[in-house]
């Protein structure tokens, strides 16, 4: 009879679930230490065209549009639901001058109802004088 006690080995092993929770306390903690920045401006990449600048400056809104569809008039961003709501933010910037001129700043990207939205918005607001920013060609 062999009475004599083997000695079986075990093998090692790596627990997981500790790593996993350090992990995701270092991921909730990046989480919550992370700043989102809010860009005041859009970021718009004007079309290129060629001419001289005008010497005149009559009063003038600033329309913004970028390759999204969002919307600043006078660097304040707009949210509206129709046209005439846009027509309505319009006259309160033209403070009841009709001879303002609207200056569209749209993204070459944008689509164009975006753009022919402002223009409407324009013409329901008694504002006919519409012009297009754009970059010095080559």
């Amino acid at each position: 009879m062999n009475f004599q006690h083997r000695h079986t080995q075990e093998e090692p092993e790596i627990n997981l679930i500790p790593m996993i929770d350090v992990l995701l306390v270092v991921l909730i903690f990046l989480m919550v230490t992370t700043t989102y920045a809010k860009f005041s401006e859009l970021q718009i990449n004007l079309p290129q065209a060629t001419g001289d600048v005008s010497k005149e400056k009559p009063s003038q809104i600033t329309v913004s549009v970028d390759a999204v569809g969002n919307y600043e008039v006078n660097n304040a961003a707009v949210t509206f639901s129709t046209v005439s709501n846009l027509a309505q933010v319009l006259k309160q910037a033209a403070k009841g001058s009709p001879d303002t001129v609207i200056i569209i700043n749209a993204d070459a990207k944008a689509t164009h109802q975006s753009v022919i939205n402002v223009m409407e918005a324009g013409r329901e607001a008694g504002l006919t004088r519409i012009t297009f920013a754009t970059q010095k060609g080559n």
